[in-house]
């Protein structure tokens, strides 16, 4: 009886002290909740301060990357998005002559300068020009380079040779590859018009007609920009697991199903970053244009980047505002285009 009273009294007693605990965490609790506002701050600093000491070694790792870019991107950003707000040309900025000094006396004009670049036909027709140039450039890039890699995905004799004969003009410097393309195109001495002039064909004004200059220039950027996006393709063709193409084919699916059905849902997520990737560099394409046609004949082959280069290096003045406003509006461009594209990836599944 008392061993059962004693256990009675231990039991009971354990059970207060649970009560009491339960109580102390509501008040604590109930304190917490009080004091929201100053427990966030609290919690984000703390947690800022324990992702540093966690992870010191890789902030200090990315610190002069960060320091770098920016300097490198982020000074030049700022910088042009302040001109695009001012009427800044090379009459009204700071210079020297000699020894002496001139301050600066351009001034804000708010958004005046993107109001005028908006309202011009010339970025209509630009802008057109350029979407039409980085669609043809892309797409034909893409089928091109979805087909040598399917074809340097099999086994044959010689493949290694065949892919670095394909990797070859992506070796070479670009304007490298474009001055030796503006010599295959002259229209007197090229070699093109020598082998047609050969076949009994008039010589073609590759670079002299705007038709065949557009066409020119599209042809030389797809042939320096196939070789990436094969090598992208073929790393996402290899990693497609084999057994599915064996399991396919026993099933008795044709090449076409096999290529519909396997190869092109395995490839999604590289394609979709390789025509990103693609878009982007195209849309800003310089080298290609300015160094094969210099935009010309007239400006048939202008895009929006060499009317920005044009602007603040070859107009006189030369308009340092017009061609920021150019610059910026060129970004807010690609910025829209990567948000619209994003969203529609993740509607498809993909994780970016």
């Amino acid at each position: 009886m008392a061993a059962h009273t004693s256990q009675s009294v231990a039991k009971a007693a354990g059970d207060d002290v649970e009560n009491n605990d339960a109580a102390a965490r509501g008040r604590s609790r109930l304190a917490d909740g009080r004091n929201t506002g100053t427990g966030n701050k609290n919690g984000a600093r703390g947690g800022l301060r324990r992702a540093l000491a966690t992870h010191w070694y890789a902030w200090t790792m990315i610190a002069p990357v960060v320091l770098v870019l920016g300097v490198i991107i982020g000074w030049p950003l700022v910088r042009g998005v302040y001109l695009s707000l001012t009427d800044a040309n090379e009459r009204n900025v700071a210079r020297t002559i000699g020894v002496r000094h001139i301050d600066a006396t351009y001034r804000f004009v708010g958004l005046d300068n993107y109001t005028a670049v908006l309202g011009d036909p010339v970025f209509l027709q630009r802008l057109v020009w350029t979407v039409v140039w980085t669609v043809a450039c892309v797409s034909i890039t893409f089928t091109i380079g979805l087909a040598l890699a399917n074809m340097l995905n099999r086994d044959f004799r010689g493949r290694a040779g065949y892919r670095m004969a394909l990797i070859l003009p992506w070796a070479v410097p670009g304007f490298v590859s474009v001055f030796a393309w503006r010599f295959l195109f002259n229209r007197d001495n090229g070699i093109l018009n020598k082998v047609l002039d050969g076949g009994g064909i008039s010589a073609i004004p590759w670079l002299d007609d705007p038709t065949w200059a557009k066409f020119s220039v599209i042809a030389v950027n797809v042939w320096l920009g196939v070789p990436f996006m094969m090598v992208a393709l073929l790393g996402g063709l290899q990693s497609i697991p084999g057994e599915l193409y064996e399991a396919a084919e026993m099933d008795g699916a044709t090449p076409w199903q096999r290529f519909r059905h396997i190869t092109l849902p395995g490839l999604r997520s590289v394609s979709m970053t390789v025509i990103l990737l693609s878009t982007i560099w195209t849309f800003n394409m310089f080298p290609v244009i300015f160094l094969l046609t210099r935009g010309g004949p007239g400006d048939s082959t202008e895009i929006l980047v060499t009317q920005a280069f044009r602007e603040a290096f070859i107009t006189s003045p030369r308009d340092f505002a017009t061609s920021a406003t150019w610059g910026v509006l060129i970004l807010a461009l690609l910025m829209i285009f990567a948000l619209v594209y994003r969203r529609s990836l993740r509607k498809q599944g993909e994780v970016w």
